[in-house]
């Protein structure tokens, strides 16, 4: 990480673990995107989970089947947000290999576009989450936190992923 404390970053009598302690705390300060993001993660995960209060036990396991599928696709949209050259780059090298898998990739793009404009709503979720991640990317990049591309998604997954639980047990929790 290449990044710089905002007052100096010079500790004489601190050691280098805890320098890095210190400026992951401070980070969240240094690029206010990350906590935007944490809001709007938090404030899907209460959005998400309205719909999902069931009390009979029948439709319990779908609830939890509909929660499973939202968090998935929130995972999907910071892999694509956060490693665009690579995911297009292996789209590329895999509808290079054959006419056939061009076609399907195609046919599956489409369909699940129009799946996704059927319901406006979830459209807008994706496109807003999807927005917080790449602000929340650029933002790091301006303070020059630029870890590997692997990395970054693992992190702004769990940050992504915890908030939006988070946001679950909060709208539980409300009734």
């Amino acid at each position: 990480m290449h990044s710089q404390l905002p007052f100096g970053g010079n500790f004489p009598g601190i050691g280098t673990t805890m320098k890095s302690f210190l400026r992951i705390l401070l980070m969240p300060i240094q690029a206010p995107m990350l906590l935007l993001l944490a809001a709007v993660s938090t404030y899907l995960g209460i959005h998400w989970s309205r719909p999902l209060r069931v009390e009979d036990s029948n439709l319990s396991a779908l609830s939890n089947l509909v929660w499973s599928a939202e968090c998935l696709q929130a995972l999907i949209v910071v892999m694509l947000c956060t490693m665009p050259d690579l995911m297009m780059r292996w789209l590329s090298s895999l509808m290079a290999s054959s006419r056939v898998i061009t076609l399907m990739v195609a046919l599956l793009g489409v369909t699940v576009g129009g799946l996704y404009l059927l319901n406006f709503q979830q459209l807008a979720n994706v496109t807003i989450l999807g927005s917080a991640v790449m602000l929340a990317r650029l933002d790091l990049f301006r303070i020059q936190v630029v870890p590997s591309q692997l990395i970054t998604a693992v992190s702004m997954g769990l940050v992504v992923l915890g908030c939006v639980n988070l946001g679950r047990i909060v709208s539980q929790s409300m009734g």
